[in-house]
Formats: structure tokens, sequence, C-alpha cells
């Protein structure tokens, strides 16, 4: 697991989070997804550094690379 992410089922119900801090990695992307840039996302949360949102990317990239996806079938 990324270094700078952590899971602890104690600290926001076992969501990953950033490492010493209460920041959820989907918060993170769901900001990313809303358009925020990096530099954004700093000012929201000045206790990250840029690679703590490097690392929640990386996290979700190899999270998803190893789902099963099961192809929907449709019906007619």
């Amino acid at each position: 697991m990324e270094e700078r992410i952590v899971v602890n089922p104690k600290i926001m119900v076992g969501k990953p989070i950033i490492k010493g801090t209460r920041i959820p990695v989907d918060a993170i992307l769901k900001r990313m997804a809303d358009g925020m840039s990096i530099s954004e996302l700093l000012e929201e949360y000045p206790n990250l550094i840029e690679e703590d949102i490097r690392a929640a990317l990386r996290y979700v990239s190899e999270v998803v690379a190893g789902e099963e996806i099961i192809p929907m079938v449709e019906t007619a």
C-alpha cells in the first residue's frame, strides 16, 4: 500500500486517508473530478503537499486496476 495512504478502522470508519490527517482519498478525488486543481486543493487543505494528492491518485489507480470487471449484459 502507498506509504502516504493509510487505512485504520478507527479513523474515518476505515476509509483510505492521507497519513497524519483525517482527509479521505475519496474527498480529494471528488474535488478533482469537480474541476479543482492541485493548487486549489493545497489551498483548501494546507496540511497536504502535492505528493499526498499524487499518492491518492496512484492509490485509486491501483485499486481500480485490481478490480474484476463484470460486463453488463443487455437484455432484449
